[in-house]
């Protein structure tokens, strides 16, 4: 039951069809018998602006969850964000503090690498290829990096999002091997889809699934169905797959702690979800 005493999330993004974040979060606080709810908002990019300048007058508002199409620009919005954000060159999560700022973090990354670490993926020395190096991308790429992946392949048909990232990279990470310019997933024991391919009837695969090594793992971040047409493609190939909502069940225990709300283990979240595709 929401009240005058619920405290509001603010889910961020457009469109906002395919959001299963409330579907997750909702459950765990009322299980919980936290007074806070998480709201779909669909906001398009030329509204972004001024909406969270709009948000952050909200007495009731405890943050909010950002996804796509905002996560790059959020980091400039914000009053302040941390160096994660930073690195991976976007937010998405921000937190309204008691003086009407935003604080910017970044849980995209860690959420994806933490969800492949417990299928018993290593990542150390790894050779990793990520498409798309948008928000999402970006993020995955600088955890992948954190975690001391061996090399990283980067790919955005948007190719300066994909060298700037590359630049960000190895600057932080001297050692690392960086490249772009190439969605070939052919020599990689990670592929990872970081773009919007896969949401919509009809999208072209991100890779040429004939080229993923068997052995390969194979990550998603579209949640729009469970089973992409890309994993269920690396799926009869023998591949290991994670599913695009592992990112995201991953990630909320870091979300909880931020907003203040505790935290959770990813089988109890998943214990209580309700998803539905």
């Amino acid at each position: 039951m929401i009240s005058g005493k619920t405290q509001l999330i603010a889910h961020l993004g457009y469109p906002t069809e395919s959001f299963k974040a409330p579907m997750i979060y909702n459950p765990w606080f009322e299980k919980q018998g936290i007074d806070a709810v998480v709201v779909p908002m669909g906001v398009k990019p030329e509204d972004y602006t001024a909406t969270l300048a709009a948000l952050s007058r909200f007495t009731n508002l405890k943050g909010a969850l950002v996804t796509m199409p905002h996560k790059v620009t959020t980091l400039s919005l914000a009053d302040e964000i941390t160096p994660t954000a930073r690195i991976a060159g976007a937010c998405n999560a921000l937190l309204l503090r008691p003086d009407g700022t935003w604080l910017g973090d970044q849980f995209d990354g860690a959420g994806f690498v933490r969800g492949l670490l417990r299928k018993g993926r290593t990542l150390r020395g790894a050779r990793v290829i990520v498409s798309g190096a948008g928000g999402v991308g970006s993020a995955i790429a600088a955890s992948l990096a954190a975690e001391g992946v061996a090399q990283l392949s980067l790919f955005d048909t948007y190719a300066a999002s994909a060298e700037g990232l590359a630049e960000r990279l190895r600057a932080h990470y001297p050692q690392l091997v960086v490249q772009t310019g190439s969605n070939d997933p052919a020599g990689f024991d990670v592929v990872v889809n970081a773009t919007p391919l896969g949401m919509k009837e009809g999208d072209p695969l991100p890779f040429d699934v004939d080229r993923i090594d068997a052995g390969a793992m194979v990550g998603e971040v579209v949640m729009k169905t469970e089973y992409t047409p890309l994993l269920q493609a690396a799926l009869a190939k023998g591949c290991g797959v994670q599913v695009g909502t592992d990112m995201l069940f991953e990630m909320i225990p870091a979300y909880l702690e931020f907003f203040g709300y505790g935290t959770a283990t990813a089988d109890e979240l998943r214990a209580v979800a309700q998803i539905k595709y």
